[in-house]
């Protein structure tokens, strides 16, 4: 009786085809299923088709015509708008200002907002739980300010405070004693990408703030106290833990930074509609408008936009293969969560 027992309950655990390494079974396609997928996977995609593949491959067919965007008639010319715009000074210019935009204003910015959001969460003292500075809220709540404010407006404003006669800017540096009367922040080639870089940094560094510090507020705090244990101080912390618990966090923010500084119309438009002197402050988008609605070459224009949009992806691109190389992922977080708590649970063991 014991034998057939034990032959019984041993064929009932016998492992399934999938956990031997042999093909899982395919599940049948029910009512529930079927209807299943085309709500939640069916229309959703169909929509990305049409709103979004769709218009780029329309894009890329109008690129490759003359077409003068008010009149239906235009020729085919094939690659001769993008063999162009590899001759055009302006564009080209403007490809490099927006080069220089998607490297300087998403390091900056993540790199304030990351210090924001540590200083506010892990800013309180050194003994006792880990918690943040006295007054997180107010903190969270003024560096969030300027991101409520629209683009335009911030950049509206910012324009009459670098204006050389009566902006408020010139005004305090010279109360300072600084020779910066009458000093052109916008009409000089030498500083008008950098006030236009700071612009957008103040605009959007809140916002990522208060992204980072709710993603650190999810981090388990064993790993701090873990930490703590180990003699880890703040900046260590910030390195050793924050960093890699928050890692897809600062991933995210980093393309959404890039492919806004890329654009960044509405900022150059509101401070330096002309491009600035000599061009040194054109983006992409802003020769695109110009070449559309002022030039009427709606074709040469999209060839822009089609030249933008594979600039965009290969930016993402990059920050997608820069963190995995640097050792980004899921894996790499647990292993060193992992190596914390075994630490933290050592040190205990060891105080008993």
């Amino acid at each position: 009786m014991k034998d057939t027992t034990t032959t019984s309950d041993t064929v009932s655990r016998r492992p399934t085809p999938a956990a031997r390494g042999g093909r899982p079974r395919r599940r049948k396609l029910t009512f529930d299923r079927v209807t299943f997928f085309l709500a939640f996977l069916g229309v959703p995609l169909a929509i990305f088709v049409l709103f979004v593949l769709y218009p780029f491959v329309q894009a890329i067919f109008w690129a490759m015509t003359n077409w003068r965007g008010f009149s239906p008639d235009y020729d085919f010319i094939g690659l001769d708008n993008f063999t162009k715009l590899l001759e055009d000074d302006i564009f080209l210019k403007a490809l490099r200002n927006v080069a220089l935009l998607a490297a300087f204003v998403p390091l900056v910015t993540l790199t304030l907002a990351l210090g924001v959001a540590v200083a506010v969460t892990l800013g309180g003292p050194s003994i006792g739980p880990v918690r943040g500075i006295r007054g997180a809220s107010f903190y969270r709540i003024v560096s969030f300010f300027p991101y409520v404010v629209p683009a335009i407006i911030v950049g509206l404003i910012w324009a009459q405070m670098y204006d050389p006669n009566a902006g408020l800017l010139n005004g305090i540096l010279t109360k300072l004693g600084l020779d910066f009367e009458e000093f052109s922040w916008l009409g000089q080639e030498s500083t008008a990408m950098p006030a236009l870089m700071f612009v957008i940094v103040w605009g959007l560094v809140g916002f990522y703030a208060v992204l980072f510090i709710a993603a650190i507020k999810g981090v388990p705090a064993e790993l701090y106290e873990a930490a703590r244990i180990d003699g880890a101080g703040r900046f260590r912390m910030t390195i050793s833990v924050t960093l890699p618990a928050i890692r897809d966090s600062v991933q995210t923010a980093y393309i959404y930074l890039g492919i806004a500084a890329l654009d960044a119309f509405v900022y150059v438009q509101a401070l330096l509609p002309g491009g600035g002197p000599a061009n040194s402050t054109l983006t992409i988008s802003q020769d695109l408008f110009n070449t559309a609605f002022r030039k009427g070459q709606f074709g040469y224009a999209t060839a822009m936009g089609v030249v933008l949009a594979v600039v965009t992806l290969v930016f993402a691109a990059l920050v997608f293969a820069v963190n995995r190389l640097t050792g980004g992922g899921e894996s790499e977080g647990k292993k060193k969560a992992s190596g914390f708590k075994a630490r933290r649970a050592g040190a205990k063991g060891g105080a008993q």
